[in-house]
């Protein structure tokens, strides 16, 4: 069976070699809060937990819990880590049940999210000899511009369709010969039904779809 690693030095690292990674960029992680983000440094201090307390990921439930709540009040830059000098890009969530929860990526944060969306890919069956469908939205919300990134680390052909227009979804699907499609489950459903409505058979497309949705 065909390993599936976009990155197998860091996927199928060791178990031990592994924690210690984690609790190594933990340790860092949580100093960074502390000394930037007032927000969190309030947080812990009334949880009586200082940068120091944190040794390892065993450390982990002595950390203050933020919930959604947390993520809005904080809204728009009180989670902020970073000098807005040094970001590149925001994303958002919808906001439909509430203020929306705002991220600020820099340059490593968007490297790292597409490395991510890479490894989804990999995960899935994709490679560099793919054509890769992103119909996730090309807007505020994080998929479609990581989803992006990811195939093009990965070497796949990228269509960037973004999200809705079902009828030219399937145009470029068909001629264009896609093997993979990145949406939600619910929209890859419904581009299903679509095709079915409209008569296409799994054989109609020449190249064979290793993923349905990611």
């Amino acid at each position: 069976m065909q390993k599936r690693y976009f990155q197998p030095e860091t996927e199928t690292m060791p178990l031990d070699e592994l924690k210690k990674l984690q609790s190594e960029k933990l340790v860092k992680q949580v100093r960074r809060v502390y000394d930037n983000v007032k927000y969190y440094r309030d947080l812990m201090d009334e949880k009586g937990v200082k940068p120091e307390d944190i040794q390892s990921i065993d450390d982990l439930h002595k950390l203050p819990f933020l919930k959604k709540d947390d993520l809005r009040e904080a809204y728009p830059c009180g989670l902020l880590a970073a000098p807005k000098s040094e970001c590149v890009r925001i994303q958002s969530t919808s906001g439909t049940t509430g203020k929306r929860v705002v991220a600020f990526y820099t340059q490593n944060d968007v490297d790292l999210w597409e490395d991510c969306c890479a490894r989804a890919l990999v995960a899935a069956g994709a490679s560099e000899d793919d054509v890769c469908q992103v119909a996730y939205g090309y807007g505020l919300f994080t998929g479609g511009a990581g989803l992006h990134g990811g195939s093009h680390k990965l070497g796949s052909l990228t269509l960037p369709m973004s999200s809705g227009n079902t009828e030219r979804q399937i145009q470029f699907m068909m001629d264009l010969e896609s093997t993979v499609l990145c949406c939600t489950p619910s929209y890859a459903a419904y581009i299903g039904e679509s095709l079915k409505e409209r008569g296409y058979k799994p054989e109609d497309n020449k190249r064979r779809r290793k993923c349905a949705a990611i």
